[in-house]
């Protein structure tokens, strides 16, 4: 069968070897014996003793479901990590490349522009059914009728990064303040307890 083929590799269930498919099969079953060949191409020459899991991922019919939940989409909200807006949301309003996206805020005072993955955080919300490419005032309409600023500021993430923001704006008799409350929330816990299991 190999006779007359050239560059055929054969699929061994060890991580060192050489095709895609080898590290899927040895994922799937440490155990599994070389049976497995490939051509030039990648393409599966056939094998009677292919295992199930192998026919389904080979061709694209893979049931298992995806770790990730945030996923770069026309209308997911994401968080500016640098420039003039850091710390702004805005919407994804259409996707340039595998580099770039084109993001508008315009109820966070975001214009639109063309920013880089890299210095973009994914948030949990997405604004549902926005078009791509949608223009500031469609955005906006889309961003107000789903309440997206609101559910944003009412988040965990949101009001852990305002307390923080808060936190390292304080001069030093403000800090002083907030560490004789701490002190006195000390004592008080403790004499509680004291009293408590006296």
């Amino acid at each position: 069968m190999l006779e007359g083929m050239h560059h055929v590799a054969a699929v061994y269930a060890r991580p060192q070897a050489l095709t895609t498919g080898a590290r899927v099969a040895h994922v799937i079953n440490p155990l599994l014996q070389p049976a497995q060949v490939f051509d030039d191409d990648n393409d599966i020459l056939k094998h009677d003793n292919m295992p199930a899991e192998l026919d389904s991922i080979f061709l694209g019919q893979n049931a298992q479901p995806s770790n990730f939940k945030r996923f770069v989409e026309v209308g997911r909200v994401v968080l500016l990590k640098s420039g003039p807006q850091e710390g702004h949301i805005a919407v994804i309003a259409e996707i340039i490349d595998h580099n770039r996206a084109i993001i508008d805020g315009p109820t966070t005072g975001v214009p639109r522009q063309a920013f880089p993955y890299r210095h973009l955080t994914l948030t949990p919300l997405v604004v549902s059914s926005l078009p791509r490419a949608a223009g500031t005032g469609v955005v906006r309409k889309y961003v107000e009728k789903e309440g997206i600023v609101e559910k944003w500021n009412k988040s965990s993430w949101a009001q852990k990064r305002e307390a923080v923001a808060k936190r390292r704006s304080l001069n030093d008799f403000e800090r002083f303040v907030v560490m004789l409350a701490k002190k006195q929330r000390r004592d008080r816990v403790r004499k509680t307890l004291k009293k408590a299991s006296a």
